[in-house]
């Protein structure tokens, strides 16, 4: 099937979907305009989540964007999404218009707090927002963690994972280092 043809089955998808989420979500979803929205996404809301979409949001087959507990996920205007990227908010996230992300990148404002009595199983979170600003890229398998303030325009490295406060314009990368030794 020609690509322009699976564009439009996949925007008028997006169209029928959406507004049936707008009816049974309420002011909880909202969206702007044209869609791209592969039918393999996943769109969860849990208790009192919003997702906002600018217009012309693209998200490609497996990305799964969850807003739980009062979360917050917004997404600018003609921000892309590849294949398999995962966002989930329980407080906020904020994804600037123009970002692109690259395959299977993570987007987390919270982290479990393994000190709270009982543990992991205690279900207890550390909270940050996240916001990722203006005409940035995500590369692949990019892990963006509770906190994180990305500015502008700015360029992540593939497999980085990163924290923390980035300013305009700044090209983020890891060192990684192979070592290789006898058996």
């Amino acid at each position: 099937m020609s690509r322009r043809i699976k564009n439009i089955i996949a925007v008028v998808f997006s169209l029928i979907r959406f507004s049936l989420l707008k009816i049974i979500h309420g002011n909880r979803f909202c969206f702007k305009g044209i869609q791209r929205f592969s039918p393999q996404t996943q769109l969860f809301f849990l208790n009192k989540g919003k997702i906002l979409l600018g217009n012309k949001v693209r998200v490609h087959t497996g990305t799964k964007i969850r807003a739980i507990s009062g979360g917050v996920v917004e997404i600018g205007t003609n921000a892309t999404f590849n294949y398999n990227c995962m966002i989930v908010a329980l407080k906020n996230i904020k994804i600037g218009a123009g970002v692109e992300f690259g395959p299977n990148v993570l987007v987390y404002d919270h982290d479990h707090d393994f000190r709270a009595k009982g543990g992991l199983k205690a279900n207890k979170y550390k909270y940050g927002s996240v916001e990722i600003g203006d005409n940035s890229w995500v590369g692949a398998n990019t892990i963006i963690l509770r906190g994180t303030k990305l500015g502008k325009n700015c360029v992540v490295g593939a497999g980085c994972v990163i924290s923390g406060e980035f300013p305009d314009n700044s090209i983020i990368t890891q060192k990684r280092e192979t070592t290789v030794r006898s058996v």
